[in-house]
């Protein structure tokens, strides 16, 4: 496909490329890197990884089913959610808390006497997007969520916590690169554009990276999933691209009525009103 013709690495968003790179055993080096890497102001240093099932029911028939990119556990103890999204969704947070739930509720065991002592949880999300508005600065990328007191900001729970990473404020440059985070999110952000690796990306953990990107080392069936996935991708991605296009279409069309109205409200000439906003008589009168 056109796509993958000028490609010599994986695109990370789609589905197999981050898998391919965060969610195998034989990755797993990959991922504790980079789970390392994330500037948290609690987490100890992750020596080892044991995956788990990625893919949870609820607990009664019907129940929402929540499918996880990657999903890990510590040597410690603490479980990480690593999600990559796409794109921007309707009620994302409320998705990244409910799927939080189940690294929760997996901790009680069953027919047991229990404490309710928890282990860690950390949701981590590497957003091809950002958060609408202006809830967060331009040039603040990474955002550590925890649980607080609203009243003296002190942190209330400290055992939960989210950690989303807003990929395209990410701006540095290869020579501005300093930190293994930079670093991490350097490749997030450019792995696909690149034809060869970085001098600044030396470190023996990116030579890993850079080989298990490489699609010309891929087997024919290894292709036609990645193939697969980038369509998929790039269908997601035009899908809310309309959406989203269609909504602006639909907010200036409804300023423009909204405009329409207190204008004849406030007796302005329905032939004036229809020439300035581009509207027809009817369409005036019918408000």
């Amino acid at each position: 496909m056109a796509e993958l013709s000028t490609e010599r690495y994986i695109n990370p968003y789609t589905d197999f490329g981050f898998k391919k790179l965060f969610g195998t055993e034989m990755n797993k080096d990959l991922l504790i890197s980079f789970l390392n890497a994330l500037p948290c102001s609690q987490k100890m240093e992750i020596k080892d990884v044991k995956y788990l099932n990625s893919e949870h029911l609820g607990d009664g028939y019907g129940d929402r089913r929540a499918v996880f990119d990657v999903y890990c556990q510590t040597a410690d103890g603490g479980r990480f959610i690593v999600e990559m999204q796409k794109a921007e969704q309707e009620y994302f947070k409320d998705r990244s808390i409910y799927y939080s739930t189940f690294a929760i509720r997996e901790q009680a065991p069953k027919g047991q006497k229990w404490n309710y002592r928890l282990e860690d949880v950390y949701t981590v999300g590497v957003l091809n997007f950002t958060f609408p508005g202006e809830e967060y600065p331009a040039d603040k990328f990474l955002h550590e969520i925890k649980l607080k007191d609203v009243e003296d900001n002190h942190v209330f729970y400290d055992k939960l916590t989210f950690l989303y990473l807003e990929m395209p404020k990410f701006n540095k440059r290869e020579d501005e690169l300093v930190t293994m985070f930079d670093k991490w999110m350097y490749v997030l952000r450019n792995l696909s554009r690149l034809l060869e690796r970085p001098k600044a990306l030396q470190d023996r953990v990116f030579q890993k990276v850079f080989e298990q990107a490489e699609i010309a080392h891929y087997s024919p069936e290894e292709r036609r999933e990645y193939e697969a996935s980038v369509k998929n991708y790039w269908d997601y991605y035009s899908t809310v691209t309309t959406a989203e296009k269609k909504g602006e279409a639909k907010g200036r069309a409804e300023e423009r009525m909204k405009n329409a109205r207190s204008l004849r409200d406030n007796g302005v000439p329905i032939d004036i009103i229809a020439k300035s906003l581009n509207l027809t008589a009817e369409e005036i009168a019918a408000l």
